[in-house]
């Protein structure tokens, strides 16, 4: 199986696109206009909500995902539903950073970092592109896995169902502050701050049938 090219930044990173679905109107100071700011969101992201429409009535899944360049790859089974859908679609990646406990009950929020991309996928066919895409969904998920692991055979993609999603219609939504509380509360004897929510990885669990000697490498 050939292996596709390295993926590859955009060589420019323009302004994220302006429109009506993409206009952040709630907090609008927390939109980000920079594209590297997308990018970024979606990469440090493993899996995606999709969100579609099938026959007549919304369904939101959670989708293993990956970007090369302007392009989003979406990747599943072809018996899956969701991913024959023709009608534009909508991909969300949020990452909860920080539970913000304020003085007040009102006043509590969480630190983020999310991204909302519209757009009509793109059935993906042509062999080499395909593996391009599962390439990035794999690297995505398990970097490094690519180059170590077997390809997948011709039965094996012709059963994974890839869609390329555009990022031209896309916003970002960034909150990383403290608690904003009424002035008066200020006052009040109640602990205040952040708590900081992160992601780690656990120890490496080998599979009963591994074979001896075959160590786990990042």
């Amino acid at each position: 199986m050939t292996t596709p090219p390295p993926l590859e930044a955009s060589p420019r990173v323009p302004a994220l696109s302006a429109t009506e679905r993409t206009r952040v109107r709630r907090h609008s100071d927390r939109a980000a206009t920079d594209r590297q700011a997308l990018y970024d969101v979606l990469d440090a992201g493993r899996i995606c909500h999709l969100g579609v429409i099938i026959d007549g009535s919304p369904r939101v899944l959670p989708t293993g995902y990956g970007r090369d360049g302007d392009t989003l790859y979406l990747h599943g089974s072809t018996g899956a539903v969701s991913l024959r859908a023709d009608d534009e679609i909508c991909v969300t990646v949020t990452h909860m950073d920080g539970l913000v406990l304020a003085r007040s009950l009102f006043n509590h929020s969480i630190n983020y970092r999310s991204a909302v991309v519209y757009g009509r996928p793109r059935h993906v066919t042509d062999p080499e592109e395909k593996l391009t895409g599962l390439r990035a969904v794999v690297e995505n998920m398990t970097p490094g896995r690519w180059d170590v692991a077997r390809h997948p055979t011709r039965k094996e993609l012709a059963a994974t169902a890839v869609l390329a999603l555009p990022l031209d219609e896309a916003s970002v939504k960034i909150r990383q502050a403290p608690p904003i509380d009424d002035e008066e509360d200020y006052a009040l004897d109640v602990w205040a701050g952040v708590l900081p929510v992160q992601e780690t990885l656990g120890e490496p669990v080998p599979d009963p049938r591994l074979r001896p000697g075959i160590r786990y490498s990042e």
